[in-house]
């Protein structure tokens, strides 16, 4: 995964947009948690600027943006800078991985997911959270992704593509949860996490 230069110059505003969006940020938070272990030694694969990984106690973190790391690390999270690919740690290390968003921006999708199956011992899930391609905030993203300078070069999934590469990656047990059912600017509260997929923007499976 190569370090994007819109996260790498833009980390304030990427941070930014947690606080404006607040609602929207608790209800992702909320889906992950549903499906994300209460215990273990985890990782989040492509950390941040540690959003995700701080507040659900997973203790290290991987990006390959210092800039990004910088405000993990502040949030008390052992930072380590590497790609999603190849990941600078031993095989059957963790008992969970959690990749939030990721998988839009790495230059190979299937290496990532081979490489997280390495590091994680056998039958840990691999937890991954995404603005599903096919629903409607998916579909407006993809419409104005030259307007946003972190979408410009997204390479967007629907929920039936990272099924099928979770399965050629040999994750064949999935669990599904969904949230953001509604436009963003019309989420004035929590959005309910509700199973499955289709209805949801922002998705999250549960793979083993």
């Amino acid at each position: 995964m190569e370090v994007r230069g819109s996260f790498d110059v833009l980390h304030g505003r990427y941070e930014e947009w947690f606080t404006r969006h607040r609602r929207v940020y608790h209800s992702e938070l909320l889906a992950v948690r549903a499906l994300l272990p209460c215990q273990g030694f985890g990782i989040e694969i492509g950390v941040g600027t540690g959003r995700f990984a701080a507040p659900l106690g997973i203790r290290v973190g991987v990006d390959p943006s210092w800039n990004m790391l910088a405000y993990a690390i502040k949030k008390g999270i052992l930072g380590v800078r590497g790609q999603a690919e190849n990941l600078p740690f031993k095989s059957s290390v963790f008992d969970f991985a959690l990749v939030v968003t990721t998988i839009c921006f790495v230059d190979d999708a299937e290496a990532m997911l081979l490489e997280s199956r390495r590091v994680l011992k056998p039958n840990a899930p691999l937890v991954i959270g995404f603005v599903d391609r096919d629903s409607a905030l998916g579909e407006f993203y993809e419409k104005h992704r030259e307007e946003k300078a972190f979408y410009r070069d997204a390479t967007f999934y629907s929920a039936l593509d990272v099924e099928r590469l979770l399965k050629d990656a040999g994750f064949e047990n999935q669990i599904w949860k969904q949230t953001l059912s509604r436009p963003l600017d019309q989420i004035s509260d929590i959005d309910p996490v509700c199973e499955g997929h289709g209805r949801g923007g922002f998705v999250v499976v549960a793979a083993t």
